[in-house]
């Protein structure tokens, strides 16, 4: 996967050079605020960012640096799930408190739609959201996704958003 451009904002792979940028977004309280056990710690960000750039070199897709005029202002995109016996492309986000409200979520969120429609329209794309997320599942319904359960996810009960395949159909 090329870096993709949409109207505002870049997305690029994310490389192991991005780890203070993740670690800064990742273990700040204001953006882990709905995450269960609170921010990340140094150590698991660097263990997610392992992941994430392995992910990459396996799949050649993932999550990625949003950059907004240069500046990384948030990390999200794409990548393989499985869960209870269900595959699907996990849509993950997660923004710095001073690019909250700007609109950059559902950006890259569409962006990342268009292109999983493209290499993969196979596989649905999931949004899973603490029930008490408000402003990631507001994200999700303004990209079009909609809600089609609640349940345990990782220990923490969550909504589960569905976009693509035949929940797309369904529609």
């Amino acid at each position: 996967m090329r870096v993709i451009r949409t109207e505002r904002l870049s997305l690029r792979p994310l490389v192991a050079a991005d780890l203070p940028t993740v670690t800064a977004i990742q273990g700040d309280p204001a953006t882990a605020r709905f995450r269960p056990g609170g921010a990340s710690p140094p150590a698991e960000c660097a263990e997610n960012l392992a992941a994430w750039v392995a992910h990459w070199r396996a799949h050649g897709f993932g999550y990625w640096a949003v950059e907004h005029g240069g500046e990384v202002v948030g990390l999200g995109g794409l990548q393989h799930g499985e869960f209870e016996g269900a595959r699907y492309l996990n849509l993950y986000y997660r923004f710095r408190p001073s690019a909250w409200g700007k609109g950059y979520a559902p950006e890259m969120t569409l962006a990342a739609m268009a292109w999983a429609a493209e290499a993969y329209p196979h596989l649905p794309v999931w949004i899973v959201t603490t029930v008490d997320n408000t402003p990631a599942q507001r994200v999700a319904e303004k990209a079009g996704f909609r809600e089609t359960h609640q349940g345990d996810y990782r220990g923490a009960l969550s909504r589960f958003y569905t976009w693509g395949g035949s929940a797309a159909e369904d529609s």
